[in-house]
């Protein structure tokens, strides 16, 4: 059997309209190229049937391989499990509903064979709603661009391209798997970005809201914290105290200067306590959230232990 060279990773929830069109349309576009290549999609916890097409597309085409998990664990649960069965040297993750087009792939491919790591997709004319899509995409981007250091126009895009010795050295959780293209610099990899086709979904249902977008935020915060203070979390943290102790410090010397030159009482001056007090609060509350995601880090590594479960799988 010849190598396998290139792995698709296509999570599936709820797409059984268009499943069979996607594993046309990636079998048209890579079989002319020559590569060796399979698909791996994950079913999470569909409901509609899904599974039931997938299992008949791979009884007749075995380079299709299916992983179907017990309930739906999300996106980066789904890509998590499939990156962990995939063979290929090259790994191309996608959306299951056709509004990535697959013809893409080899224009990827051709920037990983120039020497890239990471070829991250650009959807610059994308073809969602203004409002609930396309605004907060925008505003994500640049937030993530600028605390990240990596400037990318769409992390949000799931048509990626790595390196399979890049994704190995990276752990998921949450909605991780749009930052791997940061995650993935730390470590010295050469990222870059191309622009690619996006297209009106055909069928199904749109999983994506505005809620999406404050997750991520979320996650920012962690990966922020990850790339610049995971190995010196005291930088961070001792910075926030001695901030907070000089405020602290300025906010007793005002109480004296109230009490001995306006003749206030300290007892009689609750606004001060009160803002320092809520200040303390927020400031404990994020670190407490930090550290909190450190211990769930841990917790996972150091078991080993995967943030999905495999219900069964074909032509694995």
């Amino acid at each position: 059997m010849k190598k396998t060279e290139l792995s698709i990773v296509v999570p599936i929830y709820n797409e059984a309209y268009n499943i069979v069109d996607l594993h046309q349309e990636v079998c048209l576009a890579l079989d002319q190229t020559g590569v060796v290549f399979e698909i791996i999609c994950v079913d999470d916890g569909s409901q509609d049937g899904s599974f039931d097409i997938l299992a008949e597309l791979a009884a007749k085409d075995s380079r299709l391989r299916v992983v179907r998990l017990r309930r739906n664990f999300g996106q980066t649960a789904a890509m998590a499990a499939g990156f962990k069965v995939c063979r290929g040297d090259v790994i191309v993750p996608m959306d299951g509903d056709l509004q990535n087009d697959p013809a893409d792939i080899p224009h990827l491919l051709a920037k990983i064979h120039e020497g890239f790591d990471v070829v991250s997709g650009w959807r610059k004319s994308r073809k969602d709603t203004l409002i609930s899509r396309r605004l907060p995409s925008v505003f994500a981007n640049r937030l993530i661009s600028k605390m990240t250091g990596v400037v990318l126009h769409d992390y949000g895009c799931s048509l990626k391209a790595y390196r399979r010795e890049v994704l190995s050295e990276i752990n998921l959780y949450g909605e991780m798997h749009r930052f791997i293209p940061a995650l993935a610099s730390q470590v010295g990899a050469r990222v870059t970005e191309i622009v690619v086709n996006h297209r009106p979904r055909r069928a199904g249902v749109s999983k994506y809201g505005i809620d999406r977008t404050l997750r991520v935020i979320l996650d920012l915060v962690t990966v922020k914290f990850l790339l610049k203070y995971s190995a010196k979390p005291l930088q961070l943290f001792g910075k926030w105290g001695i901030g907070i102790g000089f405020l602290g410090v300025a906010a007793g010397l005002m109480t004296l200067y109230m009490k001995f030159f306006e003749d206030l009482s300290m007892n009689r001056n609750p606004l001060l306590i009160l803002s320092a007090f809520l200040l303390f609060t927020g400031v404990h509350l994020v670190c407490l959230g930090l550290l909190g995601e450190l211990v769930t880090r841990t917790y996972y590594e150091a078991q080993d232990k995967p943030i999905y479960s495999i219900r069964e799988t074909l032509n694995l």
